[in-house]
């Protein structure tokens, strides 16, 4: 059975973010995910709202990262969110934006070490262990999270599990996500995440991805079935294409395909020159422009557009490249409420049947 998650942007006031979290919620969602952009609400106070109205949905950063925010720093957050929400918390780190990152004078350096690192810290302050690192970008010197509180491991039985004579003492798991993108990234975070999330919605870019995961994890001496791989995936859902065509479903991909490698836009057969288009157009804040230069092949390689037959066919060829979770992602559909309710009357109960 695949994960079906959201994706949710804090560019509305936090009531509203909070109401699409409770409808996702009753519509079936598994785990609701907030971006993090310094300039939009602030991700932790928007998770916490979210965590006090609702009951089930995992959720957490989807994805925050390891330069405008201490690893240690999202560690403490990310245990103090699992205290409130009784333990649906959840951390997604990825290495973030550099042209943002640029506008706050911070220095983007060695993405994939800095972001791993990041994984393995978070991983060891969230267990409540004292963490000395010397890294390449990120150290610390015996660091630990005073409020994390380990209690006694049991066995199927109800036993504590003993190793050399002592109780084994574990603290609550907070899964970590890897948000990636480019083979060096796959193949690293495969060896320390719970999860990948990849950015990308078409099965040709999985075939890819998951070819690189699935290396990364057998290098490191894991089972590629201990990894949660997840399509994070630009998406309108409507009752024809041409009304979940009608938000901003073409604004969104002209962003990604002004931000793609070049090799990403050769796999699927775009047209280079129009694509260089977009980009210009994006450059000079003409969004009509850009939006008019977007091609129906572009839709199709970077968002999944239509109803929801066509939103099952698409996401079961996912499946069979071998993602195990689907993040619907922005713009979701022309009026965000009707799309989750869309997906949660029609796309998830295929899902879990």
């Amino acid at each position: 059975m695949v994960r079906i998650s959201i994706e949710l942007v804090p560019d509305e006031p936090v009531h509203r973010v909070v109401d699409y979290s409770v409808a996702a919620e009753e519509a079936g969602f598994e785990y609701v995910w907030i971006t993090d952009h310094y300039n939009n609400r602030n991700l932790w106070c928007t998770l916490t709202a979210i965590a006090l109205a609702t009951k089930r949905v995992m959720i957490g950063p989807g994805v925050t990262n390891p330069y405008h925010t201490s690893p240690a720093l999202s560690a403490a957050a990310a245990v103090t969110l699992n205290e409130i929400s009784n333990g649906r918390a959840v951390i997604g780190l990825g290495a973030g934006d550099k042209v943002t990152l640029d506008t706050l004078g911070i220095e983007w350096k060695k993405p994939v070490s800095t972001v791993v690192e990041g994984i393995q810290c978070i991983r060891e302050l969230t267990q409540g262990n004292r963490v000395t690192m010397d890294g390449s970008t990120i150290r610390l010197h015996g660091a630990k999270l005073s409020m994390v509180k380990k209690k006694p491991l049991l066995d199927i039985d109800g036993n504590p599990v003993t190793k050399d004579g002592e109780k084994v003492k574990v603290a609550p798991k907070i899964p970590v996500y890897a948000g990636v993108q480019g083979p060096m990234m796959l193949r690293r975070t495969a060896a320390v995440a719970d999860g990948i999330l990849v950015n990308a919605s078409h099965p040709l870019d999985f075939e890819f991805a998951v070819d690189m995961i699935h290396q990364g994890a057998r290098e490191a001496g894991r089972s590629p079935e201990e990894l949660d791989i997840g399509a994070y995936a630009a998406c309108s859902i409507g009752k024809t294409r041409e009304e979940a065509m009608s938000g901003t479903t073409k604004i969104v991909v002209a962003y990604i395909v002004a931000g793609a490698p070049e090799t990403v836009l050769v796999r699927h057969g775009l047209n280079l020159e129009k694509c260089k288009d977009v980009k210009r157009a994006l450059a000079k804040g003409d969004h009509g422009q850009a939006q008019k230069t977007v091609s129906d092949r572009m839709v199709e390689a970077f968002a999944i557009v239509g109803n929801p037959e066509h939103f099952i066919q698409r996401m079961e060829e996912l499946v069979r490249t071998g993602v195990t979770h689907f993040i619907a992602g922005s713009p979701i559909a022309p009026e965000k409420t009707e799309g989750i309710q869309m997906i949660g009357q029609h796309v998830i109960p295929h899902f879990k049947d």
